[in-house]
């Protein structure tokens, strides 16, 4: 079993992050906490329990249902279980539950406590750590949210078995992120070499994966908590180019392959403006590339208005400029604005490294 690992946030808040080993470690570890609690769940992640909880919430599955009136259910439900501020809200999904749970719970009294059971990997190793809560408001993503930390983040690889493989690739597209802004090659290395380990999700290798991607991810955390210094804007690499994609493709595109697609999108224009040098450039092109990764898909030229506004309205916005996360090595990530027309390069052209 993994060391648990805890991540300090901002105001003296902390979130411990947990490794049961097994569904029943999982479910021991669960029932520590008590019955003043609401479960929140959404139609795939009720299935893995065998028998729902007293006080719960099933919500529809999808990006589609992030918005305000499944919010609305969850706080609902929660004053309907008469729960007070010192209960809990379990999120137990995706990273869609995670994120409608959490702001559900940083509003109901003004904050109750939350617990986060991540079910998908790009939920462990993304939208369960580091307190962002969000929901998406009229077709702009997480436009709407708060820095809401759990106390307690429950990971259990054993939950990937089920799995789907379209959610499991779309976890590998955040894990291959990571392992570019890590300040070492150690978990692109592993990526490498365990390539055929990770895609038949051998167990001991997923937990190793899992504990070298939270390293990463945990380390700009803890220096910036709530995205003030310009430091945690790094995780965002990729984010703005695939944030437009899924909303110029009304959600159809999975996030963790979006991601993948903006990693290569920014890769180009780090070449292309001297940022990036092509070798590193290739090197991300190359490991999307083995893990099976769509890096030249193209935007039709009749969505660039559409593209171009949705990358207008990013979180990233600053006093009307976005600016994009780029690569000078790894580890060493930097926020620059792109020209539009460089932008429109990137994404009406072959993802192929251009010098």
């Amino acid at each position: 079993m993994l060391n648990n690992l805890r991540v300090t946030l901002a105001n003296g808040k902390s979130t411990e992050v947990f490794f049961p080993d097994t569904v029943r470690d999982l479910s021991e570890r669960l029932s520590g906490y008590g019955r003043r609690v609401l479960w929140v769940f959404d139609t795939n992640s009720r299935n893995l329990l065998s028998q729902l909880p007293e006080h719960c919430v099933i919500l529809p599955s999808g990006e589609k249902y992030k918005l305000w009136d499944s919010v609305e259910k969850i706080i609902s439900a929660a004053l309907d279980a008469r729960l007070g501020r010192d209960s809990i809200m379990i999120g137990f999904g995706g990273g869609v539950i995670c994120d409608m749970t959490a702001l559900a719970a940083s509003l109901y009294m003004r904050g109750c406590r939350l617990v986060l059971v991540p079910t998908t990997l790009l939920c462990m190793v993304d939208a369960s750590l580091g307190g962002k809560s969000a929901i998406d408001f009229r077709g702009v993503k997480n436009l709407v949210g708060t820095f809401y930390p759990a106390m307690d983040v429950l990971i259990s690889p054993s939950c990937l078995r089920t799995l789907a493989e379209a959610e499991y690739m779309s976890g590998m597209g955040e894990v291959i992120k990571h392992a570019f802004l890590s300040p070492d090659m150690d978990l692109y290395d592993f990526l490498v070499s365990e390539h055929d380990a990770i895609l038949r999700r051998d167990r001991t290798v997923l937990c190793e994966m899992l504990r070298l991607s939270l390293s990463v991810k945990a380390g700009y955390i803890e220096r910036d908590p709530e995205e003030k210094k310009g430091i945690r804007q790094a995780l965002n690499l990729g984010h703005t180019f695939a944030h437009a994609l899924e909303t110029v493709d009304n959600f159809g595109t999975k996030h963790g392959m979006a991601v993948a697609w903006g990693l290569s999108r920014a890769a180009w224009c780090g070449v292309r403006t001297g940022v990036t040098d092509p070798s590193l450039a290739e090197k991300v092109d190359s490991l999307l590339r083995l893990y099976g990764y769509d890096i030249d898909r193209r935007i039709e030229r009749g969505r660039w208005i559409d593209y171009s506004s949705a990358v207008s309205k990013d979180k990233k916005n600053i006093s009307g400029t976005v600016r994009f996360v780029l690569l000078e090595d790894f580890g060493r990530p930097v926020l620059r604005e792109l020209d539009s027309q460089i932008v429109r390069e990137a994404v009406l052209t072959s993802a192929g490294v251009q010098g």
